[in-house]
């Protein structure tokens, strides 16, 4: 991913994507009006900032794609494996409804142009894909729950479900993440990733000193990639931790769970 100025908003943006068909990024911390732990661009509803704080940073990142606010569709997320895919129909339904649907959601996947669909991370894996074949968009969180649950394979096995996507075709790009050298957990974590059939020594480490398991989400999510035939070429790492970069990215192990969220996703044009 290569940082980027776009009319004064820091963004990341990743490099495998089309810009000709999909406008596609990460937040950073800046560019808001959000204060405290929240400074500047928060853009969770779900975090403990105040609601009109969210719904100002969000008027300026609609301002920059010049669309709507209601056109930046994002899930009350919950660390689970719901999909929601938005058709042609959402645009007729009632706000109260939207609302009921992108509840406990942690992917979304749309082929409608003119609406940026998005997932809010501040550790967690952002995981964004594009069919540049079936011109397919979706956005994925992938935290260690949403990991074992394997939402990663789970949206890819949609796409192909309901928008005939050739795993093949993807352009996957892993966003901003813990690290695991930051990233530590207790043994029964590793206990749920070994209950659930996926390898965890490729994955993770105990920590010499300290005998503390880490686990790497990014290795765990680009196995399931690779698992459901997407090719190796096609996926683009960040390379970026949350935790160890404050000046550009919200953490939530290192700020505690009240504190900002980036948003990653793309639009397609």
């Amino acid at each position: 991913m290569k940082l980027k100025n776009i009319k004064g908003i820091p963004l990341f943006q990743f490099g495998k994507f089309p810009d000709e068909r999909i406008c596609q990024f990460t937040t950073t911390t800046q560019g808001g009006i959000s204060s405290g732990n929240y400074t500047s661009m928060n853009l969770g509803e779900y975090c403990g900032d105040e609601t009109i704080n969210v719904q100002k940073n969000r008027a300026i990142l609609a301002d920059l794609l010049k669309i709507n606010t209601d056109e930046i569709i994002v899930p009350h997320q919950t660390h689970g494996d719901n999909i929601l895919s938005v058709t042609e129909e959402w645009f007729s339904l009632s706000t109260e409804y939207k609302l009921q649907k992108l509840d406990d959601v942690d992917a979304i996947i749309t082929n409608q142009k003119h609406v940026f669909i998005g997932v809010t991370t501040a550790d967690c894996v952002p995981i964004l894909i594009f069919d540049p074949v079936k011109n397919v968009v979706a956005s994925i969180h992938a935290g260690w729950k949403g990991t074992v649950k394997r939402i990663a394979s789970k949206t890819i096995a949609r796409m192909i479900a309901e928008y005939d996507s050739d795993p093949c075709d993807l352009i996957v790009g892993i966003g901003p993440f813990i690290s695991p050298e930051k990233f530590e957990v207790g043994d029964e974590v590793g206990e749920i990733f070994i209950k659930e059939g996926l390898l965890l020594s490729p994955i993770s480490y105990k920590d010499s000193k300290s005998g503390k398991l880490h686990i790497d989400l990014c290795k765990a999510n680009y196995a399931q990639l690779l698992g459901m035939s997407v090719l190796p070429r096609n996926v683009e790492f960040s390379n970026l931790c949350t935790y160890s970069n404050p000046d550009y990215f919200f953490s939530a192990r290192r700020q505690g769970i009240n504190s900002g969220r980036m948003l990653t996703g793309g639009i397609l044009l």
